[in-house]
């Protein structure tokens, strides 16, 4: 049995006031909108649709909750950079996204998704930059590595892991592909010592 197979969805939520009362704690996934979060998160569970995964990036619009034992939650945070949205609505997700990832005292650490091909984006360095002062964990997942070559996959983490450990020391890093189900277990028992 694995940390996240009795993983189901628990509540959506729009405004950090409406976030749940949690007795355990909670590791929040976070990515650009084509990275693979929702295919990391439904490979994770077992699952095919316990995210929604969209042909239409950034779907996500709101913070959802999906429950694991121990009172613990996994928590799918909206999707950023591709989202054809108003402004209005753009700045509330970096309000409420912002907030909830400076101040959520649950929030155990962050699992940030990215593309393997097209690694540490302008808005994935953001995402680092917002997130490092809290001094909480970073697990990068660097996803789609299927599609890279064994020599392309090895060159791309060496690189992300030295970048990481130059600039973000509290970040580790590692490949992962959803359809090929790589690089699962090591995920696994990242989260695992997290909520622990």
């Amino acid at each position: 049995m694995t940390l996240f197979d009795k993983a189901a969805f628990h509540i959506t939520v729009n405004h950090f006031r409406d976030l749940p009362e949690v007795s355990g704690g909670e590791v929040a996934f976070a990515g650009r909108s084509n990275a693979g979060k929702s295919s990391a998160i439904n490979t994770l569970a077992g699952r095919t649709r316990l995210a929604f995964v969209s042909k239409t990036p950034g779907r996500t619009q709101h913070i959802n909750y999906f429950s694991l034992e121990a009172g613990n939650f996994l928590v799918d945070l909206p999707g950023y950079g591709f989202a054809r949205v108003p402004e209005e609505i753009r700045l509330h997700w970096e309000k409420l996204l912002s907030r909830y990832l400076q101040e959520r005292a649950q929030l155990r650490g962050l699992v940030l998704i990215m593309d393997s091909r097209h690694p540490f984006t302008q808005l994935d360095i953001q995402m680092l930059d917002w997130f490092s002062p809290t001094g909480k964990p970073v697990h990068v997942l660097l996803t789609k590595c299927d599609k890279l070559s064994r020599q392309e996959a090895a060159k791309t983490l060496h690189e992300a892991d030295e970048f990481l450990k130059k600039n973000y020391p509290n970040c580790t890093v590692q490949l992962f592909s959803s359809l090929k189900k790589t690089g699962m277990r090591d995920a696994e028992q990242v989260i695992g010592k997290w909520l622990a």
